[in-house]
């Protein structure tokens, strides 16, 4: 049986540790690989938003933590009209590892129980997050050796 505890994937991406970091953590990026829209600082405590469609699904965020090129971490999926935070949220974690001329690039998604949903809304929700993640990853990783870092360190 799963736990629902926590939701890990891995893969490994053909592009430097400070590109892949540059594609998870700002929003020019985001919206390349995962949501249609994304506006945020990747700040810690920075607020924002990934939006859906044409604003038919909108996820505030909130950013935990920023460790160019290694962490960039942020909540999200609060209870309506709340702020993000250790209490009320899922925390999705990207960890970035060099690997040769790559980067093995770890997605850990936790505080599912925390969230306190009944047994079937928790095991629907963290079963939607798992097609989610296994639809946008291969994104991510097909997008980020295309993307590029000019020599200031921002991407484009």
């Amino acid at each position: 049986m799963v736990e629902f505890g926590k939701l890990e994937r891995e893969i490994r991406i053909d592009a430097a540790p400070e590109i892949v970091f540059d594609v998870v953590s700002r929003p020019e990026h985001i919206k390349m690989w995962w949501s249609d829209d994304a506006s945020f600082e990747p700040a810690p405590g920075a607020v924002g938003e990934l939006v859906w469609g044409d604003r038919a699904g909108v996820e505030p965020i909130t950013v935990v933590n920023v460790d160019p090129p290694r962490k960039f971490a942020f909540r999200w999926i609060a209870s309506d009209g709340q702020l993000a935070d250790a209490n009320n949220s899922l925390l999705v974690t990207f960890k970035l590892e060099p690997s040769g001329d790559g980067t093995i690039l770890r997605m850990t998604e936790s505080g599912w129980r925390e969230k306190g949903w009944e047994a079937a809304v928790l095991e629907e929700a963290f079963r939607d997050h798992e097609r989610g993640w296994d639809m946008f990853l291969p994104r991510l990783q097909s997008y980020a050796p295309s993307a590029v870092v000019h020599a200031s360190g921002a991407t484009k």
